[in-house]
């Protein structure tokens, strides 16, 4: 049995916990926008750069995770699976050091590409065309982070002092 397929008696949704750190990580993205665009200046570098530290750390997970899924999978993982994860990883560690050099532009850039190729990359890696209950919040998980990285990114680029 393929690990990615239903088990008899699991059910058709995302259970609860899964929901809620899936939508509770946009989260910090989702306020440190927001202390960007309307807090007053002398909070911006701290917000900045603990944004891009939390999109790069989530963009790692979500590298971390298909790794660990694909280890269970009999037959081992197929190169599109191990070619996913090392994208989203080199993405991610690229961003953090494009942050920590003072790129943060180019942080940004790098995270909204690594979360749009969720979009193509989950459909590739698949083994099977089968939906699975966690996809569900994928349009969630995609869609946040490339929007709020956007005002980011957009932030960034009007700033005066960067």
């Amino acid at each position: 049995m393929d690990s990615r397929e239903r088990r008899r008696g699991e059910p058709d949704g995302s259970p609860r916990i899964d929901r809620l750190f899936a939508y509770g990580a946009m989260l910090p993205l989702i306020a440190g926008a927001l202390v960007l665009w309307f807090a007053p200046e002398a909070q911006s570098f701290l917000a900045l750069n603990l944004t891009l530290f939390w999109g790069a750390s989530v963009l790692l997970f979500i590298a971390g995770v298909r790794r660990g899924a694909s280890l269970s999978q009999t037959g081992g993982a197929a190169i599109a699976e191990i070619a996913a994860m090392l994208g989203l990883f080199i993405a991610g560690v690229a961003s953090l050091v494009a942050t920590i050099w003072a790129f943060p532009l180019v942080a940004a850039l790098l995270q909204i590409a690594g979360f749009a190729s969720l979009a193509i990359l989950d459909r590739v890696a698949a083994p099977h065309d089968r939906p699975l209950p966690a996809e569900r919040l994928r349009p969630l998980q995609i869609c946040v982070p490339i929007a709020v990285l956007a005002a980011v990114a957009i932030w960034i680029w009007r700033s005066p002092f960067l």
